[in-house]
């Protein structure tokens, strides 16, 4: 392929840096391989989970699939938006929507459902141009709250997979440090925390690789019997177009609000990956923005449709591909070398399934350590503003119900603003949007 169709001269970068660029993004982000698969089916030693229409839904066929979509969209990424940016599965929504898999209050069908509506949004909006709605309609304390949320979600879930704490009788414990898994944890954290504090490139995806090697002296680590495997393709057609749009239909209500919250989370992340880049490379309009913006949106929505469609949960754009930035990548070459490290790792599957939960519990700590520090960008000088992010954040950190957290959240911004005379600031969307989110706790 010719160099000018990257632009590797106008955007002043060469291919050595380009490369270097995709790898130093790849490893920083690659601990999603490791994460994926646990978020859905649960932690623990089991190969997977059979959810309430019996369908059995294993950790390969899902690491296989997050493997393959990430590599492919990111390309994609690469040839279209020409662009350094990777894309994967979203680190919160796939611990959310794997919970209530877990817990046997949905099918994975109905997730895979939710997730292919969202993204027909998702692209619809980004056709039409609707985008600047969008990001008008919600405001600047409710976006940031809603990812401090989610980041005390996915900390609770990393005690609690970690055994660090303990969540039993409706009491919160220290762990058990006597015990070898908990011990692991500690070491693994207490290594991870000081590459962290180096700022160290990676420093969460080698903190899981060396507290996978200290366990296996430790009797913890289970040696898998091959490093190579070929994908099970019996597996992977359980997770293959496997929508249950029957039980969407059964309570449109709580789908609603489910396609909702989805939507945002997937929206705003781009957004702000999308925002980060245009800043760290000075590429940013007038209005702040990322020229021809709507290629990355666009790749992103595609992204979520054809994630539905395998098995992943919501694909959206990784913050982490400012890191790539940061170390010189300037055009889409740097994804297609992210890209293409993730589809070779399709084939090392046992390799991300041999790592132990007490380990991903500790990326889990500092996936939502990441997410929380927005907490501080919450303007409290005005109760009126703050009040809904409160709502939104308490409520979910201390019920575990993300979706319920939100909605109260959003209902709570729009009353008191209604209450103080504030109405006018709030979008005419968001009135709209509160009768379903009324519904959702009435239904």
């Amino acid at each position: 392929m010719k160099k000018d169709f990257f632009r590797l001269g106008e955007r002043d970068t060469n291919i050595k840096r380009e490369v270097l660029a995709g790898l130093t993004t790849f490893v920083t982000m690659a601990y999603v391989l490791a994460l994926q698969p646990s978020a859905i089916a649960g932690f623990g030693p089991d190969a997977g989970i059979t959810d309430i229409n019996g369908v059995f839904i294993s950790k390969s066929a899902l690491l296989v699939m997050c493997a393959l979509i990430s590599g492919l969209v990111t390309i994609l990424m690469g040839l279209y938006a020409n662009l350094p940016l990777a894309l994967s599965c979203g680190m919160g929504t796939n611990f959310m929507l794997g919970g209530m898999v877990q817990a046997g209050a949905v099918s994975f069908g109905w997730v895979m459902a939710l997730l292919l509506c969202s993204g027909c949004l998702f692209v619809l909006i980004t056709v039409l141009g609707l985008r600047k709605v969008i990001v008008e309609m919600l405001p600047k304390n409710m976006k940031i709250a809603t990812a401090t949320a989610v980041g005390f979600f996915v900390s609770y879930l990393g005690f609690k997979n970690t055994g660090l704490a303990t969540f039993e009788g409706g009491s919160l414990a220290l762990g058990d440090l006597t015990q070898t898994t908990v011990l692991l944890a500690l070491i693994t954290f207490v290594i991870t925390a000081v590459l962290t504090a180096y700022k160290v490139r990676g420093a969460i995806l080698i903190g899981i690789l060396v507290g996978t090697v200290i366990g296996i002296p430790m009797g913890v680590t289970v040696w898998p019997g091959s490093l190579v495997a070929l994908p099970d393709m019996g597996e992977i057609g359980n997770v293959v177009f496997a929508y249950d749009f029957k039980s969407i239909f059964a309570n449109i209500p709580s789908a609603l609000v489910m396609i909702f919250v989805l939507f945002t989370g997937d929206f705003f992340a781009t957004f702000s990956a999308l925002t980060a880049v245009s800043v760290q490379t000075g590429w940013a309009d007038e209005d702040g923005n990322l020229p021809n913006i709507e290629k990355p949106f666009l790749v992103d929505a595609v992204g979520t449709l054809t994630g539905s469609a395998t098995g992943n949960t919501t694909i959206t754009t990784f913050i982490e591909s400012t890191i790539g930035v940061e170390a010189g990548g300037r055009t889409g070459i740097s994804a297609l070398v992210t890209g293409v490290m993730f589809l070779l790792c399709i084939f090392f599957s046992p390799l991300f399934l041999m790592i132990p939960t007490c380990v991903t519990g500790v990326a889990l700590l500092f996936v939502g350590f990441s997410m929380m520090s927005s907490f501080t960008a919450i303007d409290f000088s005005d109760f009126k503003n703050a009040f809904g992010p409160l709502v939104l954040i308490i409520f979910t950190t201390f019920t575990g119900d993300i979706a319920a957290g939100i909605c109260l959240g959003i209902l709570a911004d729009v009353f008191i603003k209604v209450c103080t005379g504030k109405a006018k600031e709030i979008h005419w969307v968001m009135y709209v949007l509160c009768i379903p989110l009324i519904l959702y706790f009435i239904v």
